[in-house]
């Protein structure tokens, strides 16, 4: 022991008083020490001056600490293999211990008792830790949060005492999951509905977090999962009729959805469920594709989204998701949602997680599709408690949602439940999987059904067999009835908040979108105040000044400027707006500044919040640097605000390909799909000034080609006023479509790019303005183009003195306003030269999409102006930059 003799004194009472308040908290290895040592407070001095005793008592310490550290390696928690019987890492010689001290007196700390003989210690451990439940928890950093849990689980042995009437309806739920299962294989043999088969366990847990959601008094239970049991869940938990289900499979064409649709284990669906507290519980159950973990963070932001509207957080809202064992270890998408929870503008009060461990992907076993001990491992992250649980228990399995439902609720964190089980099918019913996994499968084929296994249980405890045989009777008739049935009739209205929106698309030509010029400045006014004693920083105070004098002299007003009075306007009308994104408070280019920072404190202030009317709030938050899990997550919240201006800002438009996902699958399709409207906006900044591949493009191309039957809209601004009135159009008109706007970089600051009072306070958005500079009869070149590019070429227009150019922009590329284009160009259809110019390549930007329409309209091909097609969208040297562009504008005047 002479080490300790180099040790500070100081820092080792130090030590020694925190390990008195909690051992974990200084390491096995300390605590080991202390609790060896510590002779006084023991009360057992003259007994533990035997050193042997002393090493004994730490070691009985350090194995307490141990099982609760590791228990989880002795759990029971595989239905195909062997409980385990011991580990090396568990065995009393690693703690200088051995069954001849099992009957010996040791005393404890954080134990439910002072003192106990080392088999009681053992038994406590390995009846808490090593059965049914194998529990990680002690990597989480909060000994308060530790030790809820160890009294929880310690208290009761992580054994449940469920009651008879509580086993029945576990039973009556398995059997439910089972024969659903049975009855579609056996009536719709071959098609594929993705079994829940080996893990009905699913359905009981479920029922229990439903009923314990509706006692918290929670509103919503808000769920994400993917297609695996995603019909079970339908049928069993959302009580969808069993008669919409079949029709479904017969593909009964009188069942049709609006739009296209998509397959029936991909729908969304919702219920109410009749209040048990305060509140009933509404159930909303979100669509998702294929794309499995890419409905996460839309949970999310639908969740975050009502307890906003609520008014409240985690006790108002309950996100659950459902996840594949595969893929919550292998998408990137689980990770970025994860480390959402804690982040003020996207945390949602904790979400509860229930992982499906199949034990198998598609075909792919768990050695060759992760690197980690568990495929939970990744939620270790948040230092949060991940139950793992025998998925043919049942009862071991509700108990462990309920007491991380709980959890959640007391620590607002998130929770992870592993259901360990298997799958009895294929990936899906064509599928063989004894071909790549004939051992696995050979076990899954001698295993009996859940509620088979949990019935002999129960009749073992007395339940009467042919009352058991008799519940599955029953179902199996609904089941049958159910087929003899039609379906019922589909509701195709909106409700709720959404009912006064309408769903078709129609031009807004009569949307007042104008501002008086008394409000707009009364607006800017306020803008600009901050509280008395607010130190600004001096750049900042000029930059406000700036705005108000502009507002003030009724013209100069820049973009940042009209998008600020845009919002506050929104504000005053009762419209709450969000706006979200990488640096989005400053803003990328240091342009929007919408939070302000007292130069002595650091606090901020943001006078866009002090504007709102009555139940509307302004929220801007600074995102984590993820795009897919972001505009997913905003996306979710734009589905439930209808009434809302709900903004993604890419901090860079090129940033957008990350997220492509979430835009395919969600943004640009879900209204055909799914009948879901949304309204969210996209800032994607975008321009052409020569900063290389991954900082001009928002990559206009890919948007426009995915347009269809009026799905979103795609503009260009070229003005602030065009800016103004596109945002407010975005709430003001009748219907909600997601909107794509490409903002800019350089013309943020173009002297050219400013815009009057009178531009705010009057007119609306105008989808095509021509800009002719003198009587249209001398025009000999019409040139069309949309967005910065314009600037530009009117610049170079001016230079040549060339009156003879008129110059046409379009400002909605989607839908195209063809009725508006078609009277603009009417009387320069027979103009000699006509041509489409742009920045981007020619593979690139808008020409594909155009070039057609106007073909149609000009009864000839325009001319197409613009760089030549390339891999990248841009070159990275500025100086070859400079030379394209030079030439592309030469091209566009004929030089």
């Amino acid at each position: 022991m002479a080490f300790i003799h180099n040790l500070d004194p100081a820092w080792l009472e130090d030590l020694y008083r925190r390990w008195q308040r909690d051992p974990e908290e200084v390491g096995e290895q300390w605590s080991a020490f202390f609790a060896g040592f510590d002779l006084a407070e023991q009360g057992a001095a003259a007994a533990c001056l035997d050193p042997e005793f002393a090493l004994k008592q730490s070691g009985v310490q350090s194995l307490i600490y141990r099982y609760r550290d590791l228990g989880h390696l002795l759990a029971c928690t595989d239905p195909l293999n062997p409980c385990p019987v011991s580990h090396p890492l568990l065995d009393l010689a690693n703690f200088g211990l051995s069954d001849a001290d099992l009957d010996r007196v040791f005393h404890t700390r954080r134990f439910h008792k002072t003192q106990a003989s080392l088999r009681e210690i053992l038994s406590v451990m390995r009846e808490t830790y090593c059965r049914f439940v194998g529990v990680e928890f002690m990597h989480i950093q909060n000994p308060e949060e530790r030790q809820w849990l160890k009294e929880r689980m310690e208290g009761v042995r992580n054994q449940p005492a469920f009651s008879a009437e509580e086993k029945w309806r576990i039973l009556e739920q398995l059997q439910q999951a089972a024969l659903f299962e049975e009855f579609l294989h056996r009536r719709f043999l071959g098609q594929k509905r993705f079994s829940l088969e080996g893990a009905e366990t699913l359905i009981p847990v479920l029922h229990a977090v439903v009923a314990a959601a509706n006692r918290a008094d929670i509103r919503d239970l808000v769920l994400g999962m993917a297609h695996r049991g995603r019909l079970n869940v339908l049928a069993n938990i959302f009580q969808k009729p069993l008669e919409n289900i079949f029709a479904e499979f017969q593909d009964n064409l009188e069942y049709a959805f609006v739009g296209e649709g998509d397959v029936k284990y991909h729908k969304g669906y919702s219920c109410d469920i009749a209040p048990v507290g305060r509140h009933g519980l509404h159930l909303s159950l979100a669509s998702n594709p294929s794309h499995l973990e890419a409905v996460d963070p839309v949970v999310e932001g639908k969740s975050r989204a009502r307890q906003d509207y609520y008014g409240g957080g985690g006790e108002t809202v309950l996100p659950v998701l459902i996840h594949g064992d595969a893929a919550f270890s292998g998408q990137g998408m689980v990770a970025e949602t994860l480390n959402l929870s804690q982040l003020e503008g996207y945390a949602t009060g904790g979400t509860l997680h229930i992982v499906l461990n199949n034990q198998i992907g598609f075909t792919t076993l768990p050695p060759e599709a992760r690197s980690t001990c568990y495929a939970t491992d990744i939620a270790k992250m948040l230092q949060i408690p991940v139950f793992h649980v025998h998925g043919e228990n049942p009862e071991a399995a509700v108990y462990a949602a309920l007491l991380a439902f709980d959890y959640r609720n007391r620590y607002a964190k998130d929770v992870v439940v592993e259901i360990i089980c298997y799958r009895r099918q294929g990936h899906n019913e064509g599928d063989e999987p004894a071909f790549t996994q004939p051992l696995m499968y050979e076990k899954i084929k001698q295993r009996p059904a859940v509620h088979d296994l949990y019935a002999r249980h129960l009749i073992e405890e007395g339940v009467a067999e042919e009352d058991v045989e008799a519940l599955a009777k029953g179902y199996l008739e609904r089941l049958e009835q159910a087929m003899d049935r039609p379906q019922a009739e589909r509701d195709g209205g909106f409700h709720g908040k959404w009912k006064d929106i309408r769903r078709d698309y129609e031009p807004a030509d009569e949307v007042e979108t104008a501002v008086s010029a008394e409000q707009l400045r009364r607006l800017a006014d306020q803008l600009a105040r901050v509280p008395e004693g607010f130190s600004l920083h001096p750049k900042i105070e000029k930059f406000l000044e700036r705005r108000r004098e502009a507002i003030d002299k009724g013209e100069g007003i820049d973009w940042a400027n009209a998008e600020a009075l845009a919002f506050a306007s929104l504000l005053a009308e009762g419209h709450s707006v969000r706006l979200s994104g990488q640096d989005s408070r400053r803003g990328t280019f240091s342009q929007r500044h919408s939070a302000l920072f007292d130069m002595e404190t650091g606090k901020d202030y943001v006078p866009l919040a002090h504007l709102g009317a009555e139940g509307a709030a302004f929220r801007c938050h600074n995102s984590m640097l993820s795009e897919a899990a972001v505009l997913g997550f905003e996306y979710g919240y734009a589905i439930e605000s209808p009434y809302g201006l709900v903004i993604w800002e890419a901090q860079f438009g090129d940033f957008v390909n990350g997220a492509q996902v979430i835009i395919d699958q969600f943004i640009v399709s879900s209204g055909s799909k799914w009948d879901r409207m949304c309204g969210l906006v996209m800032f994607l900044p975008h321009g052409y000034e020569g900063q290389g591949a991954e900082h001009s493009s928002a990559r206009i191309e890919r948007f426009l080609q995915l347009c269809a039957n009026d799905n979103i809209q795609v503009c260009y601004p070229s003005t602030p006023a065009q800016f103004f009135h596109l945002l407010r159009r975005q709430l003001k008109q009748p219907f909600r479509r997601p909107l794509v706007v490409f903002t800019p970089k350089s013309l943020l600051r173009h002297s050219a790019c400013r815009s009057s009072l009178d531009d705010l306070s009057s007119g609306r958005f105008q989808e095509i303005i021509a800009d002719v500079p003198a009587d249209p009869a001398r025009i000999k070149k019409l040139l069309l183009c949309t967005g910065k590019i314009y600037f530009e070429l009117q610049e170079r227009r001016a230079d040549l003195e060339r009156e003879d150019v008129a110059i046409v922009r379009i400002e909605q590329l989607y839908p195209l306003r063809t009725d508006l284009l078609a009277a603009l160009l009417e009387p320069w259809r027979e103009v000699p030269e006509i041509a489409w110019v742009q920045e981007e390549p020619r593979n690139n930007g808008a020409w594909s999409y155009i070039n057609g329409p106007l073909a149609r309209l000009l009864k000839r091909h325009p001319q197409y102006v613009g760089r030549d097609e390339a891999a990248a969208p841009a070159v990275g040297s500025h100086r070859l930059f400079n030379k394209q562009q030079n030439a592309l504008l030469e091209a566009a005047f004929g030089a």
